[in-house]
């Protein structure tokens, strides 16, 4: 009988093959937490961004943007500047009732706005100004995306999550939805109170509904205080920053 002597890997092998693992993960898991981590910077700076560039036109044209009337904003902005020199006058026209601030959910106010604001030079991108609705808003470039491509929105709503009571409509920047709840939670920590339905930063409360303010409603756990719920890794959750 031959001896045949076994071949297989030493511990000293074994060890090296497992840390060369363990790094790999480690390396792979914070990269994720760094991707997340932009991410939201990416939403907090959008909307530290949108405040600027809002008030910002405020104190050069005295006049609120997407409100200004379409025939103002060609006089003070310039009709060159803006998507169609035809709609200053025409219908429909780029621009708001010029009644002093922004109708509570108007689509035309809210897609003017981006057009103006663009024209007059605060912010980037070229939008077309004109929305009918929820449909013609989100379905073409009509305002600036998230970092998940849900259509953002500068409005006065009070479709927003409250402990108690009823809330009033106030301006607010909608961050969009397709947002994990994992990192609008995140989000919450990073610019207020990590309570979806309280402080600046709130959890919306239209599912099923509009879609620019749509959410999930499992994205939020009820209670004393109303919570994210993270355990439910939802996908597509939305939230406003109350200004």
């Amino acid at each position: 009988m031959v001896n045949t002597k076994q071949k297989g890997f030493t511990l000293v092998e074994i060890a090296i093959v497992l840390v060369i693992i363990g790094l790999l993960l480690g390396g792979i898991l914070k990269g994720q937490e760094l991707i997340n981590s932009a991410r939201v910077r990416n939403l907090a700076d959008q909307n530290s961004g949108t405040q600027a560039a809002y008030y910002g036109f405020i104190d050069r044209y005295r006049a609120v943007p997407g409100d200004m009337t379409a025939a103002n904003a060609c006089n003070a902005i310039g009709a060159s500047n803006l998507p169609t020199t035809a709609n200053c006058t025409g219908t429909p026209a780029i621009g708001g009732n010029g009644n002093g601030s922004l109708d509570a959910e108007d689509y035309p106010e809210a897609a003017a706005l981006w057009a103006q604001l663009a024209g007059a030079g605060f912010i980037q991108g070229s939008f077309t100004g004109i929305a009918a609705n929820d449909a013609a808003y989100v379905a073409s470039t009509v305002a600036p995306v998230n970092a998940f491509n849900g259509r953002v929105m500068l409005t006065r709503s009070d479709s927003y999550a409250v402990e108690t009571g009823t809330p009033s409509a106030r301006l607010a920047f909608v961050f969009g939805n397709q947002i994990p709840v994992s990192i609008l939670r995140e989000l919450d920590v990073k610019i207020d109170d990590s309570q979806p339905a309280t402080g600046v930063l709130r959890h919306t409360d239209v599912t099923g509904g509009t879609t620019v303010f749509n959410t999930t409603a499992a994205c939020v756990t009820a209670g004393t205080p109303d919570i994210w719920n993270i355990d439910g890794a939802e996908q597509s959750c939305n939230a406003m920053f109350i200004y």
